[in-house]
């Protein structure tokens, strides 16, 4: 094990956090990549990205804002104003829910649906040249192995 007893708590040792600092550091600096590359397309930001493929994965009849909140991972708050925002922007409506008189569902407009499969281009190429670009595939399956094992071991419900 890669952590160093002390009474009842232990911890990692630095082989562990170098790779913990390494593995935040790369995901703040391709993340900032990708959010660059956006602005300097005069497109909207990553979130509105993921939210409308998230929206428009979901179909015809959209996706009650609870789900989305469950596939995007932002607290309530967050995506409250997150919907708002594309609302107001044109690319979603807000349609009653048929299973429930009181809630409601979101779904994509065209234009919201034209301007996520704009985003993509620009997100695509970001990715390839902030990640990929720095890996081999080798490096590329080692690592999709790994980080999924994390996830699979740290799965919430």
């Amino acid at each position: 094990m890669n952590v160093i007893g002390l009474g009842m708590s232990r911890i990692p040792d630095d082989r562990v956090m170098r790779a913990w600092a390494r593995l935040v550091r790369a995901q703040d600096a391709v993340m900032t990549a990708v959010e660059r590359a956006l602005k300097s397309a005069d497109l909207p930001s990553l979130s509105w990205y993921d939210a409308l493929l998230e929206i428009e994965r979901s179909g015809e009849d959209g996706i009650r804002p609870f789900e989305l909140e469950k596939e995007l991972l932002l607290p309530q708050y967050g995506l409250s104003r997150l919907l708002s925002r594309l609302e107001n922007a044109g690319y979603t409506v807000r349609k009653s829910a048929r299973d429930d008189g009181r809630g409601h569902r979101v779904a994509i407009t065209d234009e919201g649906s034209r301007i996520r499969k704009a985003m993509w281009p620009v997100y695509a190429q970001a990715i390839d040249d902030s990640f990929a670009a720095h890996l081999t595939s080798g490096e590329i399956g080692l690592l999709t192995e790994a980080l999924g094992k994390i996830v699979a071991g740290n799965r919430i419900g």
